[in-house]
């Protein structure tokens, strides 16, 4: 989750040279709460809380001092508990070695794995409902076996997604330039408005098609409000009155990739 403010005219400045500095980290205390400052050549404040830990980090512009940052966290202080709370009741990603009786998902619908070794080119098949075969060379590792798992996902994903950007182009009356899959640590969804590009958590293949076409729309919705306000929630309310219910089933699974 983030929170973005501008910075004020009033707010303290340090003498901070943006032609010898890039970035500059450390952390400040602030009550119990460790935050990790890091300073960019940027205009906003830019705060976020990460999960599973809840870690919160602020991205300030170079020439916002200590104080202004910590004044700004106290204020956030409400926001930053409640976020830190519901990553506490998530259920974190299994760590998946992909071997035999495995249980792995797609769709939102749990199958067993079978792992079967063939000199053979590598394969991924759903079998009678219930079961995904896992077809490798005798010689596959864990990374291997993996490797050929991550590609079937993201081909599947890639197969389902440009049906859905069209429907939702014609409802939503916006145009999507391009859109990708890739890994996401943090995040289900972003959207360049700029370049009208939006990206999709790979993970997205293992839940309910629902749930992705929930993304796709708000991600398209950020071509028309960028930011999570009131108009952008009665957006969606107007084309997608369900999508609290998908929102809710997504914050129930922490993003934890390696």
């Amino acid at each position: 989750m983030r929170e973005v403010v501008h910075v004020q005219k009033a707010q303290k400045y340090v003498n901070w040279s943006r032609t010898k500095v890039n970035t500059h980290k450390h952390q400040i205390e602030v009550g119990n709460i460790v935050v990790d400052v890091v300073r960019k050549n940027i205009k906003n404040l830019h705060l976020r809380v990460y999960q599973p830990s809840g870690r919160v980090r602020i991205a300030a512009p170079l020439r916002i001092d200590d104080e202004t940052v910590r004044l700004f966290v106290i204020s956030k202080i409400p926001w930053i508990k409640k976020q830190q709370s519901r990553f506490e009741g998530q259920e974190p990603q299994p760590k998946h070695e992909f071997v035999a009786g495995e249980s792995h998902y797609y769709c939102g619908k749990p199958y067993l794995l079978n792992v079967i070794y063939q000199d053979a080119p590598p394969r991924v098949e759903l079998c009678k409902k219930t079961h995904m075969d896992l077809y490798v060379r005798p010689d596959s590792d864990k990374a291997k076996r993996e490797k050929v798992m991550t590609a079937w996902y993201r081909s599947k994903l890639k197969e389902l997604i440009p049906d859905l950007v069209k429907k939702w182009q014609r409802v939503i009356a916006v145009e999507v330039d391009d859109w990708g899959v890739k890994k996401m640590k943090t995040r289900w969804g972003t959207c360049n408005r700029k370049t009208k590009r939006i990206w999709l958590n790979l993970e997205l293949a293992k839940k309910p098609v629902q749930c992705l076409e929930f993304i796709i729309v708000h991600e398209m919705m950020h071509l028309i409000e960028r930011h999570h306000n009131r108009s952008f929630k009665t957006y969606m309310d107007k084309f997608m009155p369900q999508w609290r219910v998908y929102e809710d089933e997504l914050k129930s699974t922490v993003l934890d990739f390696d």
